[in-house]
């Protein structure tokens, strides 16, 4: 079996991956990725929050993916009924980016990995993890192509980047259950045929059809969108048709809004379902490695902030491994995972006060405080370790204590 030797291997080419990859590489650090897929592969995770572009901007991807002209994301705006919501990024608390892409996931990965490439970074991909063994902070990993030749590989440090196929929490028995009921989520892409003219028709929206029932519309530039419907568990059974088309363009016929926009389009793939798609794990690091992106935690889609935890986590394990290997003491619990879990809590806070429907009253009051709008419109844009926004510091509380004020 043949044997390579590197600083530090990144499990998954995703945006956390990508991330890791660039910033190891920048500073000097022999990294390799391996990745199960080929690229370009279809995923989903295709609205990003602002937040997600200080680590873009870190890794130098922006001037690539820029130019692939993807549609710019400036906001999100939120349908109820007759009732309409709008934030602007650019009326934000915090200080940071004011806007950032949605975009096909297919095209925007490739985007970075061709990026990592064309810099030198080693990248394998139709390669599969078997096993790891940890020494200390060495590891040795097991990994095969699809020809079947298999190969060992030996790192200082180890990123699980790898999002659901979870190699780590699967082969260290890491997972945990999530604190979040079991919800289910169901996607299409169309092409947009009749999308009207003008801004309005490339935002992206969730009309929100029952108080845990809510439709995405999320409008590409190359003149695809994605539809999706997130819903309890038990509510995507109720509302099966024959098979999975007949259900979507069920749920089409749901939204006053989108109805004559896309009933009837042909779908661009036969309609995708994940269901109890809440992750989480007992730990996010070990001796010698850290869980980054979904391969540690995901919640839900409302807030779209599953990228940004990628690409924070991502650029944070890069940049303490780095450290770590220069010879520095890390302190992974306060450095890594007490700032990680800091922002999950913070957006575990505010899509729970969603379902609850505390957050959807605020989201639709007519008379809402507008620095309280900009405080809220600072969590909804990603920088939720932002403590100096008291609704980011008292994210438990703040929600439920302004709705309970309004009539």
């Amino acid at each position: 079996m043949i044997s390579e030797h590197v600083d530090v291997l990144v499990i998954g080419a995703g945006p956390s991956g990508a991330v890791a990859a660039s910033i190891l590489h920048q500073k000097g650090i022999k990294v390799k990725v391996v990745e199960r897929e080929h690229f370009p592969r279809f995923v989903i995770g295709e609205s990003l929050i602002p937040r997600c572009m200080d680590h873009f901007d870190e890794a130098g991807f922006i001037e690539a993916v820029e130019a692939k002209g993807f549609e710019k994301k400036f906001g999100a705006r939120f349908l109820r009924g007759e009732d309409v919501c709008w934030f602007d990024f650019s009326q934000k608390f915090s200080a940071g980016w004011d806007w950032t892409w949605q975009l096909p996931r297919a095209e925007f990965d490739k985007t970075l990995t061709d990026v990592l490439q064309q810099r030198g970074v080693d990248i394998a991909f139709g390669t599969t993890v078997e096993n790891v063994v940890f020494d200390g902070t060495d590891s040795l990993t097991t990994v095969h192509d699809e020809q079947g030749n298999r190969k060992a590989i030996h790192a200082r440090y180890l990123i699980d980047a790898s999002g659901y196929g979870r190699v780590l929490p699967r082969l260290l028995d890491l997972d945990s259950p999530s604190s979040f009921a079991p919800m289910a989520a169901t996607f299409v892409h169309v092409n947009d045929v009749r999308r009207p003219e003008g801004i309005e028709s490339t935002r992206i929206t969730f009309d929100v059809l029952e108080q845990r029932v809510w439709f995405w519309v999320i409008p590409f530039s190359d003149g695809r969108t994605s539809l999706g419907l997130v819903c309890p568990k038990e509510h995507l059974e109720t509302i099966r048709q024959s098979d999975n088309r007949a259900t979507f363009q069920h749920i089409i016929q749901q939204s006053d809004h989108y109805r004559r926009r896309f009933e009837g389009l042909d779908f661009l793939f036969e309609p995708k379902q994940i269901v109890s798609y809440a992750k989480a794990v007992k730990k996010l690091y070990g001796d010698g490695f850290a869980l980054t992106g979904n391969s540690a935690e995901f919640l839900d889609p409302v807030f779209s902030s599953g990228v940004c935890f990628a690409t924070e986590s991502g650029a944070l394990a890069a940049k303490l491994a780095a450290r770590q290997l220069a010879g520095e003491t890390v302190d992974w619990e306060h450095e890594y995972e007490e700032h990680m879990l800091w922002g999950v809590n913070v957006f575990r806070s505010y899509i729970r006060d969603w379902y609850s429907g505390d957050l959807q009253k605020f989201f639709f009051h007519k008379e809402v405080n507008e620095d309280v709008r900009r405080k809220v419109c600072s969590v909804l844009a990603g920088y939720v370790w932002d403590k100096e926004n008291p609704f980011v510091k008292k994210h438990d509380r703040a929600v439920k204590a302004v709705t309970h004020l309004l009539p």
